[in-house]
């Protein structure tokens, strides 16, 4: 294998032509992982593999594998004016593991590089690259991509199941399941949990499991943990001919400073900065990349692409936005470098943003991206063309933390913190927000969801349904993290499955059926989903009961008439003949109560249809009186009438 040498690397044409050189020196090549990295291919008659990489300062570079015994002085590459170096090697091919051997600047000898732009890698902890080709899958999913986006998501419901796939289930020696066996099993249990995606924490490959995927060095590369890119490929698209979305966690904000990786690529700081109040971030021990290179900001923009285009991913998650947004990210004063106009804002990260945006919905605008922001930063999920950053949807991770607090409050103390509750209801439809009870809410010594339940046993379990409830009531997109449906009492561990014999106990199993149960009634009522991202999607009813602790509101779909009216207690008290105003004269009927005997409630319903009275409250001119459960959600839909 790899039969040609020095002497007859000419022999060849170049692999990338000079449009190609051009548009990456310009940092618009979107398509970059067409030409960069390692591509089989047939030059003049030969069949073999086209190698190319980025190192314009490097002094030498040479592609190395088993073919040439890893020895450089065989295949040294070819530079050109835009720092690219590359080489095609006869009878190389799909399989054959390779790396790039590199000189710096001064022509020190550097550690072998694995290649940025690989498909495939071998499985950690080996660090090789491995040559394998674009395409060679056969889709089974025109249906699910022709109708992807005929309903903006924006208006469509949207209930992701956050799934890390190392730990979802495992064989039952302990071995990971294969991406083509977590569909098979997985597919199935979402479907039946009714969710409309399920969102996978990063799956590139990463040299540290226990980084659940956020320190990724293979960018282009599904992890070989859990099979092929053809067998990643095969995953997605089994959920998409079950109608099943698939959202990634994305990574574009750090790399870890593994030797093989892309710290001091060619002997100079070519991906992250050389200053380290700049390069580094100190919490993760992670490296920040430079997005002032447009060849970084290329090499990027063209990952989020690779994955849209080879994969079908719905959309993109992306991670940690804020560290990229500050300049003083987890930083102490004089330790971060101010922008040109003295503030703390990353100039050069925000245009790295808006253009991956506008580049995604340029190339997919039936696809999506969302931002993992925690900031108060404006505009995240507005167009770039009103001065936003772009993104298709922001986590709303204040929403998140006030409402986890609450929770973890005594029944008792509730009414003395009922602005935790209704706070974000003030900027709701500031962002087209998605609500996250996310994995890292149940890491890291935080304990699981039902673990920070105050109370009894069957309070807990109470207050865990009510969550549930609070969560879907809430305008804004849907997101929980695996185990939640399960009130696992132990935090999330990566290294074992999910405590899958809870679902053997009545009240664990309660959890999981009232999940469903709340997935199904958000996607068959419009006025739970359609004006998630609207301000006129949500109305209160009374929001100033702290005496009960007592919230009541509306869900407002487009028609008239198109309510569903919610009541939550957050007492473990029954309030009998609670009365709340409504603006349908017609009769209504309970369409959910988490008190359900089913869920593990106690069984304070409302059964029958209730029939408003002609006694105003809440500026309405007529109410309902009905029995709030203890720790519990009332869902109300009108039989008849319209709205006054």
């Amino acid at each position: 294998m790899g039969g040609d040498t020095v002497t007859d690397q000419d022999r060849f044409p170049p692999w990338l032509g000079p449009l190609d050189h051009h548009l990456l020196s310009e940092g618009t090549h979107r398509r970059a992982y067409e030409k960069l990295g390692a591509h089989p291919a047939v030059l003049d008659g030969v069949a073999g593999t086209a190698f190319a990489v980025w190192a314009p300062s490097a002094q030498r570079v040479s592609v190395v594998g088993p073919f040439n015994d890893w020895d450089g002085r065989r295949h040294p590459m070819r530079s050109s004016d835009s720092g690219v170096w590359e080489r095609f090697v006869p009878d190389v091919g799909p399989g054959d593991l390779y790396k790039f051997e590199l000189t710096g600047p001064r022509g020190e000898p550097l550690a072998l590089k694995a290649d940025p732009f690989a498909f495939r890698c071998e499985v950690p902890p080996r660090t090789a690259s491995v040559v394998h080709g674009l395409g060679g899958y056969a889709w089974g999913d025109a249906a699910w991509m022709g109708a992807r986006g005929r309903v903006p998501i924006h208006r469509a419901p949207f209930s992701a199941y956050e799934v890390h796939l190392g730990s979802w289930r495992r064989r039952p020696d302990g071995r990971y399941l294969n991406y083509r066996e977590i569909a098979e099993q997985l597919i199935p249990y979402v479907t039946y949990l009714g969710f409309t995606h399920v969102e996978l924490l990063p799956v590139s490959e990463h040299p540290f499991y226990g980084s659940w995927g956020y320190q990724p060095l293979g960018l282009f590369a599904p992890t070989g943990r859990y099979g092929t890119p053809e067998d990643f490929k095969a995953f997605v698209d089994a959920f998409h001919q079950a109608g099943l979305g698939v959202v990634l966690d994305w990574v574009p904000a750090h790399f870890p400073e593994d030797a093989h990786g892309l710290t001091f690529f060619d002997g100079t700081h070519l991906y992250e900065h050389a200053d380290p109040r700049q390069g580094r971030l100190v919490d993760w021990g992670t490296l920040a990349y430079n997005y002032g290179r447009r060849e970084v900001q290329t090499f990027l923009i063209a990952n989020a692409l690779y994955w849209l285009d080879q994969f079908h991913v719905d959309g993109l998650r992306v991670d940690a936005v804020a560290s990229m947004l500050y300049l003083d990210y987890s930083r102490k004063e004089g330790q971060w470098v101010p922008n040109r106009h003295g503030g703390r804002e990353n100039l050069e990260a925000v245009a790295f943003l808006r253009r991956l945006n506008e580049a995604v919905y340029a190339e997919h605008p039936d696809a999506f991206t969302i931002a993992e922001e925690s900031t108060a930063w404006p505009m995240v999920s507005r167009p770039t063309s009103a001065g936003g950053l772009g993104f298709g949807f922001k986590w709303n991770m204040g929403w998140m933390h006030d409402t986890l607090l609450y929770f973890s409050r005594t029944m008792l103390h509730r009414r003395f913190h009922h602005d935790e509750l209704t706070f974000s209801m003030l900027y709701h439809g500031t962002e087209n927000y998605v609500l996250p009870l996310s994995h890292d809410e149940v890491v890291h010594g935080k304990r699981s969801l039902l673990g920070r339940m105050p109370g009894s046993d069957w309070e807990r379990l109470a207050n865990l349904r009510l969550l549930l409830a609070w969560t879907f009531a809430h305008p804004g997109k849907k997101l929980l993290f695996m185990g939640t449906e399960l009130g696992q009492e132990r935090e999330w561990n990566h290294a074992t499955a999910l405590d899958w014999e809870l679902l053997d106990r009545p009240d664990h199993k309660g959890i999981h059926d009232l999940l469903r149960d709340l997935n199904a009634l958000y996607r068959a009522r419009t006025s739970l989903h359609e004006g998630d991202c609207e301000p006129g999607g949500f109305s209160w009813i009374e929001a100033g009961d702290r005496a009960n602790s007592v919230l009541s509101l509306l869900r407002l779909g487009p028609a008239p008439g198109d309510l569903t009216v919610v009541i939550l207690n957050f007492t473990a008290l029954v309030h009998r003949d609670y009365r709340v105003g409504v603006p349908v004269p017609g009769p209504f009927e309970e369409c959910l109560n988490t008190d359900g005997p089913s869920y593990g409630g106690q069984g304070f319903l409302n059964p029958g249809s209730l029939r408003p009275e002609p006694i105003p409250l809440h500026g309405c001119r007529q109410s309902i009186r009905l029995t709030l459960p203890p720790l519990g959600a009332v869902f109300l839909r009108p039989t008849g009438g319209g709205v006054e």
